[in-house]
């Protein structure tokens, strides 16, 4: 009795497959429902695939931002270093106490140590 039962569950009509198909009874009873869980953890991987995506790229976007950030920092930095040497030599430091009116004047002979004994 059993074996009938198989036998007219694998006998197939004609045509039968295409109705099936088209009226959507296969899609939704043998295809989706035996593979759910398939289903479901493909669309779990798929979203964490496309979370990770936009989370890199964010990073990219922020560390082209902190090295272009960087990069004008550095020409900053050269710039004031350029401009502090400028100003420290002699000349000019001479030039900025005159104008300031500090009453400072500048050695005309060279400053000599003084040395004690300790005794």
């Amino acid at each position: 009795m059993s074996e009938k039962k198989d036998d007219n569950k694998k006998q197939v009509k004609p045509g039968s497959f295409i109705k099936e198909l088209l009226s959507g009874t296969m899609v939704s009873e043998k295809i989706i429902l035996k593979n759910l869980w398939y289903i479901l953890l493909l669309t779990l991987l798929a979203a964490i695939y496309i979370g990770n995506r936009f989370h890199a790229e964010k990073i990219t976007r922020e560390m082209t931002k902190l090295q272009k950030e960087v990069k004008e920092l550095r020409a900053e930095s050269l710039s004031t270093s350029a401009d502090l040497m400028y100003l420290s030599r002699q000349s000019e430091v001479y030039k900025l106490v005159r104008e300031k009116g500090l009453n400072l004047e500048e050695l005309k002979v060279p400053p000599y140590k003084l040395l004690v004994d300790k005794k």
